[in-house]
């Protein structure tokens, strides 16, 4: 066996570990609600990062002014509470649409 299949085997038994935890552990262990809150806004400052970063960059440099306006009308319609096929659609003419007058 490879180094690299067994790297890919030990990333997967990691994985199913930790999504088996959860439920192993639900209701045996109670976190304060102080730990509570501070997961829940790791965990929306990470999407935030992530959503930064897709937006903003590409190739390690700027991605140009149509993705961030693409991602911005997303946001939009996203907090306007439109369905998901439309938050996704707007996006995506949007950011076409920019692109196609010449932003990038």
């Amino acid at each position: 066996m490879s180094s690299t299949v067994a790297v890919i085997l030990a990333l997967a038994v990691g994985t199913y570990a930790f999504r088996l935890v959860g439920p192993m552990l639900h209701g045996r262990i109670e976190l304060p609600v102080r730990v509570q809150e501070l997961l829940s806004a790791g965990a929306v400052v990470l999407l935030v990062a992530l959503l930064a970063t897709g937006a903003l960059t590409e190739g390690g440099g700027f991605a140009g002014w149509a993705r961030p306006a693409g991602v911005l009308a997303g946001a939009v319609l996203a907090w306007r509470r439109a369905p998901f096929a439309v938050v996704v659609l707007g996006a995506a003419v949007t950011t076409a649409a920019l692109r196609a007058v010449g932003v990038t």
